[in-house]
């Protein structure tokens, strides 16, 4: 049979647009569930394991080369149960047998290639093979070979790598480095290892290549204000910069790309992640309330309305991906010759336009260009003869006129998942921008989504879903998704001074003690207590593109322990950090957010009540508010009417003194400030 008339597989009936695209293939997939492994036990057949997501482009190229080739799924057919897994439905799964291939090959990545016993125990692996030998990299047919003759010749070797392999998969999961004081010292010794990894020249951490560590730039904001420190503002200063400058900012919609394949920031891989942007919106508008750039203002702000415009579900939540490629070519949609810049902007602009933005005849990357802005604009007005706001105003000009054209081409496809844990981490960058710039139309979304994903992923008996795709809810929750919903609910809540959030951020954390907590050793496992039984579970203490879930629970428990006085939730906090502070010792750069969280335990700030039924003083008192550095303060409005109701809330005891603000540090507040002048001049004191 042609594989053109094959009929689909078991893919085309899962909801997860990166299955579906493999649904066509001759390889015939199982996604992961009772059917194939029963197969596998049933018929003593090894497992291969492939694992991607739908934004990922070598994922696209293995698919193309062997998984489309007849000849190859032949082989997998016959010798293999063959499962597909959509990382970004099962992180369980790809946490775990990720450890498996960095343990194997020392390194990992997409897409991961796992062979397994029938019982799910690993005992080969590794990512992209090409079918054929090339680059130094083994052939997947010849892969597939030499499995298969190990299976049926040396099936005592293969059972003795899976129990040492698993065995260290359950030791790396199960670690447990010396705990260390919960004090500022970690602070000190994360600044030393973030400003000796940093690159003083191009911004960012390492070399190529390099990643957002958005996590690592707001922590150095915040040692830049702790310690007075200019260095650790420099550097997370110059990396903003330069990222926005770089090919991997999208000039013309606005977002950031996953990360860039050079030092200097120039060529991305091109997919756009939710998660980026969640992460990164917050560290521009962080770093314009410490600098007052009004270029990270600028960054922030267009990264946010390319979210809401081309990231948002109609009746609210944010879709996961956008894909590198378009047109089966990586970056098509968004490159540019120069020919085409003319035909858009006309010869003038068109040569303005390219001065600046690095567009040649020759390209900057296989021929073709990638915007970026290698100068400043200052040294490109001064070179090309014009007023730097004349410049200005003119390249604004020409980028909306090339976003039209733009647009017109076709698209990349999009990942249309709506995943509780990003989906938590976009409230809160949604609500930043609210209370930072006062724009309406953030805290609609982030009211809107918060509204879908409770009417939406939370079952009757309070269990949250991972995702939510084609109308139907799907997996359980995992740790992440709990604590950045937690964390996003409380954003909203305060932008929005509805309790309802906070009652459900509440029923969220209960719901996560009770089925997630480690009680013998602090923290958090990454799975539910009711989850499906896998070979170890992980408990998820390492950053990696996104906060772990153990430093994500931390920064929400703490906030909701803010907000509702409840101890239990600073004791699991503090149990948790205490947990987690070997690790930020140990590994600094791969703790980011749980030292955030412990920097904010530190420093505690400040509680702002504002008890009013004026909108025009509320919206004074958040305009006095939006352009400051203070990340650690939690504030509220609410009316004089409803700010009693305490049982909830006990932020708001005792405060119902109507137009009164009230400012509280540990429990203790002063006397309230009455009247709108009081308050506002108050506010221009507050430290």
């Amino acid at each position: 049979m042609n594989t053109s008339e094959r009929p689909s597989n078991r893919l085309q009936h899962e909801s997860s647009p990166y299955l579906r695209q493999h649904a066509g293939n001759p390889v015939d997939w199982y996604p992961w569930g009772d059917e194939a492994l029963e197969r596998a036990r049933a018929e003593d057949r090894p497992i291969f394991l492939s694992i991607g997501y739908s934004a990922c482009h070598w994922c696209h190229v293995m698919e193309h080369e062997s998984f489309e080739n007849a000849d190859i799924a032949r082989l997998m057919n016959d010798w293999f149960v063959n499962i597909k897994v959509d990382r970004e439905e099962r992180p369980d799964l790809d946490q775990i047998y990720m450890s498996a291939v960095t343990t194997l090959t020392g390194s990992g990545g997409w897409p991961m290639s796992v062979f397994l016993m029938p019982d799910q125990r690993p005992f080969f692996g590794g990512t992209y093979w090409p079918p054929e030998r090339r680059w130094g990299r083994p052939g997947f047919r010849e892969i597939l070979a030499a499995v298969h003759e190990a299976w049926t010749t040396r099936r005592d070797s293969v059972t003795q790598q899976a129990d040492e392999l698993t065995d260290a998969v359950v030791e790396a999961a199960t670690i447990q480095l010396p705990e260390s004081p919960l004090n500022e010292d970690l602070l000190r010794n994360a600044r030393q290892s973030l400003l000796k990894s940093a690159d003083r020249v191009h911004g960012g951490f390492g070399r190529a290549p390099k990643f957002p560590h958005a996590m690592d730039i707001r922590l150095l904001l915040r040692l830049s204000q702790r310690f007075g420190d200019q260095e650790s503002l420099d550097v997370a200063r110059l990396t903003l910069e330069k990222m926005a400058r770089g090919g991997i900012y999208d000039h013309l919609g606005g977002g950031f790309s996953r990360y860039s394949t050079d030092e200097v920031w120039l060529v991305p891989h091109f997919e756009k992640m939710l998660y980026d942007n969640a992460l990164l919106i917050p560290c521009y508008i962080e770093a314009w309330q410490l600098t007052g750039r009004e270029d990270f203002r600028t960054v922030a702000g267009e990264s946010l309305d390319y979210v809401l415009r081309e990231m948002l579900h109609p009746e609210g939540g944010f879709y996961s991906t956008q894909d590198a490629d378009s047109e089966g070519v990586e970056g098509k949609f968004f490159v540019w010759s120069l020919n085409e810049l003319s035909e858009a902007l006309g010869p003038d602009d068109a040569r303005v336009f390219a001065a600046c933005y690095d567009v040649t005849e020759h390209g900057n990357w296989e021929h073709t260009n990638i915007l970026n802005l290698p100068k400043p604009l200052a040294e490109c007005a001064d070179a090309l003869g014009l007023p730097l706001a004349e410049l200005a105003d003119r390249l604004a000009d020409c980028r909306r006129r090339l976003f039209e054209v733009r647009s017109r081409r076709i698209a990349p496809g999009r990942d249309e998942k709506i995943m509780a844990s990003w989906n938590g981490m976009m409230l809160s960058a949604c609500a930043l921008g609210f209370r930072a710039f006062g724009t309406e139309t953030y805290r609609t979304a982030a009211r809107q989504s918060a509204d879908f994903i409770l009417n939406n992923l939370i079952e009757a008996d309070g269990r949250l879903l991972h995702v939510f795709k084609d109308s139907r809810a799907r997996f359980n929750g995992y740790l992440d998704d709990y604590a950045a919903m937690i964390d996003g609910l409380l954003e909203v809540a305060q932008i929005c001074s509805e309790q309802r959030y906070v009652r459900a951020a509440v029923e969220l954390a209960e719901r996560m003690i009770e089925q997630f907590a480690d009680r013998a050793d602090g923290g958090f496992f990454y799975t539910s207590q009711d989850h499906e039984e896998l070979i170890t579970r992980q408990k998820d203490q390492m950053d990696n593109a996104t906060p772990s879930g153990n430093s994500l629970a931390c920064t929400a428990l703490h906030k909701l322990g803010r907000l509702t006085g409840r101890t239990d939730f600073f004791d699991a906090a503090e149990r948790t950090l205490t947990s987690l502070s070997g690790l930020m010792q140990r590994a600094p750069m791969a703790a980011g957010q749980a030292l955030l969280a412990l920097e904010t335990w530190l420093s505690g700030g400040e509680e702002l009540v504002l008890i009013t039924e004026s909108d025009p003083i509320s919206a004074d008192v958040r305009a006095a508010l939006g352009g400051r550095y203070r990340p650690h303060d939690i504030f509220w409005h609410d009316h004089p009417q409803t700010a009693s109701d305490t049982s909830l809330m006990t932020i708001l005891d005792g405060k119902t003194e109507p137009d009164a603000l009230y400012i509280c540090r540990d429990n203790t507040c002063r006397p309230a400030i009455r009247g709108r002048e009081k308050i506002l001049a108050a506010l221009e004191k507050v430290s």
